[in-house]
């Protein structure tokens, strides 16, 4: 039998096994929890945990978000992915960065298996050294150092060069492996060992006693001894193994395995020759689209192509294996490609069996884009008229609305918070001020779309005008604020935005009537594909990631929400806030009777809220006063939980607890004090510690409020006004995408404007730039002519 197993150093493997199990397996606790570990099998008195299989195999996953509960994965390594760019030698950090993403997953209680190349890459480095060892010796006896530049290596035969690079290739991984307390063994196979019985029985044993034994094996095409791949030699319903490709997928269908991952020089599949201006990769394949892709040649090494992988996948797929084809070698995502994969993101070209209901995101964002361009084409009256219907259906439609909201409702009883059920929770009057507010965005929509700004007289019949237009497609994304949805809508709607919306799942049923809403309102002008309800399973990273599709990302939620956007985004810039830091300032000569009210309105209203008080700035002089005792009884009242700042402690000798951190967003009845002796104080505070929200000044001098008005550097800064006021409704834009405490674009509550840019219109008569130099005959005059007045009505 031309299989075989090979693995170095096994006894010191069994040696050095078992205080290792010992002391990963209370290393690894905090990944594999109690319950899933079934049973502990021993193998010559040696422990193995294993961990059972999270699901009966049979059928591939259907979506990537269900590749996390992969157990058993195979890894195909491609020739372009193992070897350098010079075919001669291979590739060690992307080698070392593999064994590393195998290792941690092999760790976290998977079955991971090898199938990879580079035998004959390795041997052939290692041959062409002994040739020109072997020549550089015989010349110079013979024929003397001048010579040495003339030698040739002779085109080497690839058995020859596989059968001296499988030792070497294996010794490389057993090394690397080791430094992560894992054993490799090398199974070696050939077509004929699939198609006898017993070789075949014997392969499938051995695999899963090294597996069972926490060993990891590589496998690879003994291309010592293979003989030439026949064309068409597959039999009915059996994969002929041709190359690594379909050794790949014959394994992966032999072992059960989950998950085969085959790593190339490509990102995936495209719809068209990767490179071409109007090549798309294709982010989930399915069985019957071959006619949708073009294959190119294979890869500069190896004896597959783009053709043979698809064709191996498609085939594991069939045997109940999910299969991703992704790129291996891009130095920016090779690192985590695999680990990346089995977390679910989307990476590469994912196989899938099951097709969505709807379209995809990739589809919706292009609808978005077509559609939008359809509602900035429209007259101002057209897109006002949207609104209105919408607005009316609101209202039109109250029941069976508030009927969805109460399945979410039910659904989230004692999963959620209470202010976050406050957040889901619709009502009817929260949709008549919705309807309201929507009418108010009508009416300001009149004069937005193509308003221009500024016209210029270049040189004589050369004018030119700055106009303002929509940004592009939006994609906002929201957490359990059903509210939300129409608002955005409308001001999508109003600034001739492509919308891309994702709400929280907690609003599934809410949010899926609204959408259906704001597109029968679309549909009275025909641009009903303008917004698009993101209903599949991708994950917001995912989303973060279609620079392509998406000009601005606004997201609606928690702190950490934005964060984690502003994060993942790539390549497109996030409007928002991470924290909602507002502070309030109760100068030395604050009215008692507004600054109960006006602390009681900040921060008790609506703690959850971005525009809620979070720290309470006290001059030193109303210390010990009766407005200072009034603040507190009134916190005490409303339940209100308090911080002490450090310099606040200290003026006390029981204080209350002592705050953390100065930089907190409580979010809730918390509330943090701090003393100050002066306004300048106060304002270095809210510079150090604030986040460019909110801040209000409580006094009763002017002179002194128009200083803090003037130097505190925040999108929102009030003079004897609570923070809740930071809103888009309240600042009569009838509604808001966000709050923006950027410095660029748009700044504060973002409401209509906030959602156009610009563009230049230029209108000449055979004008050309050489007419404007020295010699030529036309001169710049560069006149500022009158803008057409606004209309405000």
């Amino acid at each position: 039998m031309l299989s075989q197993v090979y693995c170095s150093g096994f006894q010191p493997f069994r040696q050095r096994l078992l205080p290792w199990v010992q002391s990963t397996a209370l290393s690894r606790s905090h990944r594999i929890q109690p319950s899933a570990i079934r049973h502990v099998r021993s193998w010559s008195n040696i422990p193995f945990i294993t961990v059972p299989l999270s699901r009966a195999h049979g059928k591939s996953f259907a979506h990537r978000s269900e590749l996390k509960h992969a157990k058993r994965i195979v890894v195909k390594l491609g020739s372009a992915v193992v070897t350098r760019g010079d075919e001669c030698g291979l590739a060690l950090g992307r080698l070392a960065s593999i064994v590393e993403q195998v290792s941690v997953l092999q760790n976290q209680g998977r079955e991971m298996m090898l199938v990879t190349s580079g035998a004959v890459a390795f041997g052939k480095q290692r041959l062409r050294h002994e040739i020109l060892l072997s020549q550089s010796v015989r010349q110079a006896l013979h024929s003397g150092q001048n010579q040495l530049k003339e030698m040739a290596i002779p085109v080497l035969e690839a058995r020859a060069c596989a059968a001296a690079g499988q030792s070497g290739l294996m010794a490389l991984y057993e090394a690397m492996f080791t430094q992560y307390s894992i054993c490799a063994a090398q199974i070696l196979v050939t077509n004929l060992d699939f198609h006898d019985e017993q070789k075949r029985r014997n392969l499938n044993g051995t695999l899963h006693e090294l597996l069972r034994m926490n060993i990891v094996p590589i496998v690879n095409t003994n291309d010592a001894v293979v003989p030439p791949a026949e064309p068409n030699s597959d039999l009915q319903g059996v994969i002929s193994v041709k190359d690594n490709d379909s050794l790949a997928a014959r394994l992966a269908v032999e072992m059960k395995t989950d998950l085969l991952i085959v790593l190339s020089d490509v990102e995936g599949l495209f719809d068209s020759p990767p490179g071409s201006d109007d090549a798309k990769l294709i982010d989930i394949f399915y069985p019957g689209d071959q006619q949708s892709v073009t294959f190119g040649t294979k890869s500069r090494v190896g004896m597959g192509g783009m053709e043979a992988k698809v064709k191996a996948a498609l085939w594991a797929l069939q045997g109940g294996t999910s299969v991703v084809i992704a790129n291996g070698t891009h130095p920016k995502v090779s690192g985590h490609v695999i680990t990346d994969i089995v977390e679910g993101k989307k990476v590469g070209t994912f196989f899938s069996e099951v097709k969505p209901a709807g379209p995809t995101v990739e589809q919706q964002g292009e609808m978005a884009r077509s559609g939008g361009r359809m509602l900035a084409t429209l007259e101002p009256e057209q897109r006002a008229e949207i609104i209105h219907h919408l607005a009316d259906l609101l209202t039109d439609q109250r029941d069976e609305i508030l009927l969805a909201n109460k399945k979410d409702l039910e659904e989230a009883e004692g999963r959620l918070a209470a202010p976050l059920l406050k957040r889901l929770s619709l009502s009817t009057s929260k949709l008549n001020s919705l309807a309201i507010g929507l009418r108010q965005i009508a009416a300001s929509s009149q004069d937005s779309v193509g308003r221009v700004l500024r016209r210029t007289r270049i040189a004589k019949n050369l004018e030119l005008e700055q106009v303002t237009v929509p940004i592009g497609v939006l994609l906002v994304i929201f957490e359990s604020r059903p509210d939300c949805l129409p608002q955005v809508a409308a001001l999508a709607i109003a600034s001739g935005n492509g919308l891309l919306l994702k709400g929280g799942k907690e609003a599934t049923h809410s949010n899926r009537i609204l959408h259906l809403l704001a597109q029968e309102a679309l549909s009275i002008h025909g641009v009903k594909e303008a917004i698009q309800l993101v209903n599949t399973r991708e994950e917001v990273e995912d989303l973060c990631r279609l620079d392509k599709m998406i000009d601005l990302i606004i997201p609606r939620g928690s702190s950490q929400l934005v964060r984690d956007i502003q994060k993942a985004a790539k390549g497109i810039p996030v409007m928002g806030h991470s924290e909602g830091i507002c502070h309030m300032y109760v100068d030395s000569e604050a009215s008692v009777d507004k600054v109960t009210r006006l602390v009681r309105d900040s921060k008790c209203e609506y703690p959850a809220a971005c525009n809620a008080l979070e720290t309470l700035l006290i001059h030193r002089d109303l210390l010990r006063t009766p407005l200072f005792d009034q603040i507190i009884d009134m916190l005490r009242v409303e339940q209100v939980k308090i911080h002490a700042g450090p310099k606040f402690a200290s003026y006390l000798t029981f204080s209350p607890s002592e705050v953390k951190s100065l930089r907190t967003e409580y979010g809730d009845l918390e509330l943090c004090i701090e003393v100050v002796d002066s306004i300048q104080e106060a304002i270095d505070h809210i510079h150090k510690y604030g986040s460019s929200h909110t801040d209000v000044i409580v006094t009763e001098n002017e002179k002194t409020a128009e200083f803090f008005l003037q130097h505190v550097d925040s999108a929102c800064v009030f003079w004897n006004a609570s923070t809740r006021f930071s809103d888009g409704y309240r600042f009569g834009l009838g509604a808001e995408v966000g709050i923006s405490t950027s410095r660029i674009h748009a700044r504060g509550p973002v409401g209509l404007e906030g959602l156009l840019t610009t563009k230049w219109l230029l209108r000449g008569q055979d004008h050309v730039v050489s007419d404007f130099s020295e010699h030529g005959s036309l001169k710049y005059l560069h006149e500022n002519l009158p803008v057409p007045q606004r209309n405000t009505n």
